[in-house]
């Protein structure tokens, strides 16, 4: 399959203006943009034909163009990720795959895309695929308190028997009793935010009414879900430092920490 892994990034977030452009720093200290990192991570991905930055924002076209990055420019219409990943579908020729990995995804294992690619090459049939993981009770626990105060700490994501999704939602899910955390990894899968698409999906998608759903969760994947398209949940192996995305600022602190811990500078 001919790959592409795309990497959607806006300027004007409503939680965090300005984000792709944060310097974060590695595990030396040294200080790179979100974006940059974003784009370092996708490289380490084996199995991909290109690598491109997706915007409508000159500052981070810019910024992506001086590291080397190829920029796609895209309107400012667009509402979320997936709907930059298909308007810029027809700048990428003849492509049998679209990943989209998301500007704040900096800390993605590139074993996490590369078990989305295996799954879509394995079974033709899937036309969405997405990635989750295991929290460790710990994390549930630190995720509660964040919760409690009001603050989005990541996305949860409960399946079927096959492996696809019932529902994703920034809420912890499913619901916990006491004795559900005794183990060092919990019944909570945090969902990775990095999508595969086939075009026809992408395509589909964009000709898509936005969902209520969508709307009350701020979770583009449910739009899929509400149009009937199943969503594959790929589990992949949870990783010896904490998975973070970069939502609010006081996420750069554990993020640069989880930096460190990975041996990325």
């Amino acid at each position: 399959m001919k790959v592409a892994i795309l990497i959607p990034a806006r300027f004007a977030s409503s939680r965090y203006p300005g984000k792709p452009l944060v310097e974060i720093k590695g595990a030396k200290g040294a200080a790179r943009p979100l974006i940059q990192r974003s784009f370092e991570a996708a490289q380490r991905v084996a199995g991909a034909a290109s690598v491109h930055v997706v915007t409508d924002d000159d500052r981070i076209a810019d910024a992506a163009a001086s590291f080397g990055a190829h920029v796609i420019m895209t309107s400012p219409e667009c509402r979320n990720g997936t709907e930059r990943c298909a308007e810029a579908l027809d700048r990428l020729g003849d492509v049998d795959l679209v990943i989209n990995l998301q500007g704040d995804a900096l800390l993605t294992p590139p074993a996490f895309v590369e078990a989305l690619i295996a799954r879509m090459h394995d079974e033709p049939d899937a036309d969405v695929a997405t990635p989750a993981l295991r929290l460790r009770s710990t994390e549930v626990r630190a995720l509660q308190v964040e919760e409690a105060a009001g603050r989005v700490g990541g996305t949860s994501v409960v399946t079927d028997a096959k492996g696809r999704a019932l529902y994703f939602s920034k809420r912890l899910i499913p619901y916990l009793p006491d004795e559900a955390l005794r183990d060092p990894l919990s019944p909570v899968r945090l969902h990775v935010g990095v999508y595969a698409y086939r075009p026809g999906a992408l395509r589909g998608y964009a000709a898509t009414p936005v969902s209520e759903l969508e709307t009350l969760e701020g979770l583009e994947q449910l739009r899929f879900l509400v149009a009937g398209v199943p969503v594959a949940v790929v589990e992949v192996e949870t990783p010896p430092f904490a998975l973070r995305e970069l939502n609010n600022p006081e996420d750069i602190a554990p993020i640069e920490a989880a930096l460190a811990q990975a041996g990325i500078e």
